[in-house]
């Protein structure tokens, strides 16, 4: 008979309450070593770890769609007239290097797929830079393992803040981050209500998308925020609680294969990632050269790292913060039109019947499940 998993004998009860109380501790953890996205990572790999310990529950549908919502918001929220002024300011430079910087991973994401290191479409949902949630979140509903996603998604998350954290370290002076301002900070109610009903209307309207309960909300706030007729208010608490719903979906669905198949990725994924942020260092390099832009800017604004990532860096140091986070938004924006298309492309050139990997094959799909 197999042995008992740990937490297999607990009620459903008990196993939300480890679940809570490791995510708590994980999230802290990570918070304290200024880890970026430790508010989604905590959960994530305390979900994980409750799995493999026998303690799987399941997170109501209805939550993950309300948090999927709420990112909507929280990227909408993001694209100002500032944003827009500094895109109208630089548009050719910034649409180039958005160009370049998605096709070079698309191109990084292709060859992973073709090495049948990563199965199908999922080694370019992995590896397409910035706003990993959101590309997590739309892999899942175009059919990719969101699993190894997410893998691959943090992995590079985690490596390319880690890099510009040093590159930026002697322009750093002082730190903050999105709840610096603590988490009970005053509500302006009639945004907050008006954000809940951007969230409750675009994603009503977008259901019957894939990922439409993320992208509805996020064009609709997206709109009505650059046209300055609301503003977009998203306490911290709601933030919180809506990165560790998307964690902990994610990191339930982390079987002991899922994370074979990821640690046998993991060199792989690293040197993909090496590769796509040497191209982005390059083309920070060309912005320096040729157009006289400050070296901390053009890494910033290049850097295939998350949005948020980004702005908590050129928030705390003296940077061209809306030409980083215009080309960060454009390129968030192109991922969100073309990504979809380029994941079928890609699948579609490994569909043929000689590239199809042998069943049960260390890459098969079905080995993941």
């Amino acid at each position: 008979m197999p042995a008992t998993l740990p937490l297999q004998r607990l009620p459903v009860a008990a196993r939300w309450a480890v679940l809570f109380a490791a995510s708590l501790l994980l999230a802290s953890v990570l918070q304290w070593v200024r880890l970026p996205a430790a508010l989604l990572l905590g959960p994530l790999a305390a979900a994980a770890l409750v799995q493999m310990g026998g303690g799987a529950v399941r997170v109501p549908r209805v939550l993950i769609a309300a948090a999927q919502a709420v990112i909507g918001c929280l990227v909408a929220q993001s694209i100002t007239p500032a944003i827009l002024g500094g895109f109208a300011r630089y548009w050719p430079i910034i649409l180039g290097a958005v160009t370049l910087s998605v096709a070079a991973s698309a191109a990084i994401g292709w060859t992973m797929s073709r090495l049948r290191i990563i199965p199908g479409s999922t080694a370019v949902w992995g590896i397409l830079p910035g706003a990993a949630t959101v590309m997590m979140v739309m892999a899942e509903a175009h059919g990719a393992d969101f699993r190894l996603v997410a893998f691959m998604q943090y992995l590079r998350v985690v490596l390319v803040a880690a890099v510009a954290s040093l590159v930026a370290l002697w322009f750093v002076h002082g730190s903050g981050g999105r709840f610096s301002a603590g988490l009970f900070p005053a509500v302006d109610l009639t945004n907050l209500g008006a954000t809940a009903a951007i969230a409750l209307v675009g994603a009503g309207l977008g259901s019957r998308m894939p990922a439409g309960v993320l992208l509805g909300p996020l064009t609709l706030g997206a709109v009505l925020n650059v046209l300055g007729w609301v503003k977009i208010e998203l306490p911290p608490l709601v933030l919180i609680a809506s990165y560790a719903l998307i964690g902990w979906n994610t990191g339930l669905r982390f079987t002991c294969d899922v994370l074979a198949a990821a640690v046998r990725a993991l060199p792989q994924s690293i040197g993909a990632t090496a590769i796509l942020m040497g191209f982005c260092g390059l083309l920070a390099w060309l912005l320096v050269v040729f157009l006289h832009i400050d070296p901390l800017t053009a890494y910033l604004a290049t850097s295939p790292g998350g949005v948020d990532a980004a702005a908590i860096i050129a928030a705390s140091t003296k940077v061209d913060t809306s030409f980083v986070m215009a080309l960060q938004t454009v390129r968030v924006i192109l991922l969100l039109l073309v990504g979809p298309s380029v994941a079928r492309w890609v699948a579609g050139t490994l569909d043929r019947p000689s590239d199809s990997p042998a069943p049960g094959g260390p890459t098969d799909p079905g080995n993941l499940d």
